[in-house]
């Protein structure tokens, strides 16, 4: 014993070295010599040496090129290997750090780093970019119609039956998908209301007034909607939009017909319908009416009642949460208001529903 210290969890460790004549006294008593000395001495731990000497007198011992077929591992320099990846027993589960500067600059100049910097702002810009769907029906209508869009995805184990297409187009396109449980979804979605299923797209931008009516149509109509933002009214709008085949939505923010409420509500209605964007909503229904599109506004107690009115091919139908003064603010005689015929009892309907109601009389109209 020659050296003793205290590790780290307070015991002391006590270490024993050999010598190399203690590992030749070893091995001769397993070869059995050591058994012939001491019947000739009679003393096992006679410190004669023997007549071949120590291993590292005895040249027969020693190990070479010559006495061994099997080549001599020796530890890799730094010039035999082009880069850290290149050595064959050295695992590198990363690239390592950046160098100092003058490691960095190579012959012609340019600096190279293996560390990768993320920029903060780029990562701010890509969320912004981003939004949740969730909903089966809406998810699995996305998936349809714009699987690209899609960034990552989770499900709960009992939904996976019915995305097994979507989970394998995931998997060859390298998408990040998640089988979690209800509780791991709910967080990832935001709400208990998520379906069993979460995806985060990349949000469409919505048209320009000038890039939809680039577009020729015999037959359109347009939904304009002035201060509405209820996620679940524009889902429902956006659900009757598709079913009586109306394209596009003129609102202030495209972005919230993208909300994963509203594409939940829609049920699937959100990839049919087109957003554009009318951040001046009266500059945009100039531009239609010089297309040609009439403007049809509503009210609750005044206008023409809608089963008597004319609705044209061309129109765009215009919705406001608080109605009344609506035909006034937009201020042109050549528009057409209408009204919804009712009992009195309440003071107007939902603006989901009376959106359905227009739509359903404008399809009837013009139904080809």
């Amino acid at each position: 014993m020659n050296d003793s210290f205290s590790g780290k969890n307070g015991k002391v460790k006590v270490m024993y070295v050999r010598s190399d004549d203690d590992s030749s006294s070893n091995k001769d008593k397993r070869s059995g010599k050591g058994r012939q000395d001491k019947g000739r001495a009679g003393n096992p731990r006679s410190d004669s040496p023997r007549p071949g000497g120590t291993r590292k007198d005895n040249p027969r011992r020693e190990r070479g090129p010559q006495n061994s077929d099997r080549p001599r591992r020796s530890e890799p320099k730094e010039d035999d290997y082009d880069s850290p990846y290149s050595s064959p027993w050295k695992t590198v589960s990363r690239p390592p750090v950046a160098v100092e500067q003058d490691e960095q600059e190579g012959q012609d100049g340019e600096q190279a780093s293996w560390r990768t910097r993320i920029d903060p702002e780029q990562i701010r810009r890509q969320r912004a970019e981003e939004t949740r769907v969730y909903g089966e029906t809406a998810c699995k209508a996305l998936y349809q119609n714009r699987p690209e869009s899609i960034v990552r995805a989770w499900f709960v184990q009992s939904v996976t039956p019915r995305f097994r297409e979507a989970l394998r187009w995931m998997a060859a396109n390298r998408k990040a998908y998640h089988v979690v449980d209800d509780a791991e979804l709910t967080k990832a979605s935001g709400t208990e209301h998520h379906g069993g299923v979460c995806f985060i797209i990349k949000r469409r931008k919505g048209f320009s007034t000038a890039d939809y009516l680039e577009q020729p149509r015999e037959r359109d109509c347009v939904l304009a909607l002035d201060g509405i933002a209820n996620p679940h009214n524009l889902g429902a709008m956006m659900r009757s939009c598709a079913h009586f085949g109306v394209n596009g939505v003129l609102l202030n923010d495209p972005a919230l017909l993208e909300s994963g409420a509203a594409v939940r509500t829609a049920e699937g209605g959100a990839e049919h319908v087109q957003a554009i964007d009318g951040e001046d909503i009266f500059e945009a229904l100039d531009e239609f009416r010089k297309a040609g599109y009439a403007i049809v506004t509503t009210s609750n107690n005044s206008g023409t009642p809608l089963e008597k009115a004319t609705l044209p091919e061309k129109v765009v139908l215009v919705l406001k949460q608080d109605d009344d003064n609506l035909a006034e603010s937009i201020g042109n005689k050549n528009d057409l208001n209408v009204s919804i015929s009712g009992t009195g009892k309440v003071r107007g309907l939902n603006i989901s529903v009376a959106a359905g109601i227009l739509l359903a009389e404008w399809n009837r109209q013009n139904a080809q």
